[in-house]
């Protein structure tokens, strides 16, 4: 933080418009797909009507596929133990992705000053140096994001491709008959899917249905990627602010007013993290819980798979085991890295040549520090917090409940 900096406060980097579109690309496409894009505050009447009409039927499509699915697991006599497993876990997931879907309509506004509050720090940013360090963290975000999204999709994907050219087996009274499948079970008595042109109609609701629901995980993962990432990166520059406070040719008003900067810039970055922890911290518990059952109920398949010969259940199966342990990975490693980065805040202010500091400046310092020692974290639920010993604890319960499982139902 060099005399720039305070000498140039209306300095604005010219391509902050751009730099803000490549942070929140991907994202923004994500969220528009299911019409959790914040509008604008000044949006008309008709695109707020719009939204709301796109809203119910988004509602209505995880409905359309969820409640047919949980009547014939729960209803039809003749499913087997096995196949009401295997539809079980698809229920859920599905459920999981409702309630984020809700969480994130009720934090609508909380996502809208993220977002606009992301646009003013690409604004105000001043030195290539500090550009260049919010042009990686949002690197990183627009990694996490499409890595995601290609991962769910390809795995669901595939499941539905692998089921829609496969073939099922029907009993009625006297016979058997071969019909075509489903990728997920569908109440005889609401339709009859078997037979055209109800099959036509029920897959595709089914495969739009999933893409819904799977577009919801990949937002709620991706939205607290790339804010978390972003909030690092403002971490980062506080720490470069810090290392430069005193350069020994600074005179007491300069120092005083780069001091009030750090200080201010340091409460938004704070601010900006209890918005992130407000959005996702019932998203988080929702993820926390489901992928451990999911990775249970996932490993499960495979073994039943390996054991019937089904190998190409298995890869499709493994695609989706990959994506839902990597999307807790991703909650837990972001969770990690800014309460790493939080902490180092305080390291930073410890470092500085305080002692050069002009008259009682230096008291300043301990406030930061003692603010640092308040860990910045991502919690489920606001209990749990988020970190590497998280996500190992999520693996071993999992594990562990494959192996109940696996004694008590193979």
């Amino acid at each position: 933080m060099g005399d720039n900096t305070v000498d140039n406060p209306v300095n604005v980097s010219p391509t902050y418009l751009a730099d803000n579109e490549y942070s929140i690309q991907i994202i923004r496409w994500i969220l528009k797909t299911i019409n959790l894009w914040p509008q604008p505050p000044g949006a008309s009447i008709i695109k707020k009507i719009r939204s709301e009409f796109l809203i119910l039927t988004c509602y209505c499509l995880m409905f359309g596929t969820m409640v047919p699915s949980g009547l014939s697991i729960f209803i039809e006599s003749q499913e087997t133990l096995d196949v009401k497993l295997r539809s079980f876990g698809p229920l859920t997931f599905w459920f999981m992705a409702m309630i984020n879907y809700s969480c994130l309509l009720l934090h609508i506004d909380d996502i809208r000053s993220c977002v606009e509050h992301m646009k003013a720090d690409w604004r105000i940013v001043r030195r290539s140096e500090e550009r260049q360090v919010m042009l990686k963290n949002a690197r990183i975000g627009r990694f996490i994001v499409g890595f995601c999204a290609v991962f769910m999709h390809s795995g669901v994907l595939t499941f539905n491709t692998i089921r829609g050219l496969s073939k099922d087996v029907i009993y009625t009274e006297n016979s058997s008959v071969l019909v075509r499948g489903l990728p997920y079970p569908f109440y005889s008595r609401i339709l009859d899917a078997h037979y055209s042109p109800a099959y036509e109609f029920v897959f595709l609701l089914q495969c739009v249905s999933t893409f819904l629901f799977n577009s919801v995980t990949v937002a709620v993962c991706g939205l607290a990627a790339v804010f978390v990432m972003h909030a690092c990166g403002q971490l980062r520059i506080l720490m470069s602010w810090l290392d430069n406070l005193i350069d020994g040719n600074e005179r007491n008003i300069s120092v005083r007013r780069k001091f009030a900067i750090i200080v201010e810039h340091h409460l938004r970055v704070l601010n900006f993290t209890s918005r992130i922890e407000n959005i996702t911290n019932m998203i988080c518990l929702v993820e926390l819980v489901g992928c451990t059952m999911h990775i249970c109920l996932l490993g499960y398949y495979c073994i039943m798979d390996w054991v019937h010969d089904n190998k190409q259940n298995i890869v499709s199966y493994c695609m989706l085991l990959t994506s839902i342990t990597f999307n807790i990975f991703i909650f837990c490693y972001i969770g990690e890295i800014l309460s790493e980065q939080g902490g180092q805040i305080g390291r930073s202010a410890y470092m500085t040549n305080w002692y050069l500091l002009p008259g009682n400046t230096a008291l300043g310092l301990t406030m930061i520090i003692l603010r640092s020692n308040v860990a910045l974290k991502i919690t489920a639920g606001k209990f749990v917090q988020l970190s590497f010993v998280t996500f190992g604890g999520v693996i071993k319960s999992a594990l562990a409940y494959l192996n109940l499982f696996r004694t008590f139902i193979m």
